[in-house]
């Protein structure tokens, strides 16, 4: 699919400025990622830039035993700031990045970061706001990990997908979820049931349906 104009205003409304919308349209490229792919991985230098079209990502940290943590999602609009930082030091990714669902994006080669961030308001605005979010996530994470029950955290966890997936009905593993959260399926399964017998949500195979 052809990136367009029209593509760029509805998906991104706030850059504003006529010129840098031609100049996205321009140099930048419209690429579709099947629920599951890997967008970003960890330890790769960063050629672009992915801003969401439609769909959502989910960025995940890793460890020095090869163990994953759930650090946020990017939903539509938005861009990692991660990816931002690492491309314009020309550092190696810290972070991987996987298609949460079917995403569209727009991936910005990285030699056009800094210039429109100069040359456009609109896009250094974008670009602030989005080091601005995604350090009050990367709070949010941290408050989670130090001062959260792992009952509390699951229970965050879940909402923030559904919410992120707009439904109600969450197709992932026991150990999908461990994994995300740092900790064993076995943990998991039995906090799972738990808040099935509270009544907020009901377990099918890999499935998780929030009822509240």
């Amino acid at each position: 699919m052809e990136l367009t104009e029209d593509i760029v205003q509805r998906s991104f409304p706030f850059l504003r400025e006529p010129e840098l919308i031609k100049e996205i349209v321009k140099e930048g490229s419209l690429e579709f990622a099947h629920a599951g792919e890997i967008i970003m991985e960890v330890g790769r230098y960063i050629k672009s830039v992915p801003i969401i079209v439609r769909g959502s990502i989910r960025i995940m940290r890793e460890d020095y035993d090869g163990r994953e943590l759930f650090l946020y999602y990017l939903k539509t609009g938005q861009a990692c700031a991660v990816s931002l930082t690492c491309c314009m030091a020309n550092e190696q990714s810290s972070i991987r990045a996987i298609a949460d669902e079917d995403t569209e994006l727009v991936k910005i080669p990285i030699e056009f970061i800094d210039l429109w961030t100069s040359k456009y308001t609109s896009f250094k605005n974008f670009v602030m706001n989005t080091y601005r979010l995604r350090y009050e996530e990367l709070l949010q994470t941290i408050d989670s990990i130090a001062f959260l029950r792992m009952d509390e955290r699951l229970w965050k966890f879940i909402k923030e997908k559904a919410k992120t997936l707009n439904t109600k009905e969450i197709h992932i593993t026991h150990q999908e979820i461990a994994e995300a959260l740092h900790s064993t399926r076995e943990v998991i399964s039995r906090l799972l049931k738990q808040l099935e017998k509270r009544g907020k949500i009901t377990l099918s195979r890999n499935k998780v349906i929030l009822e509240k």
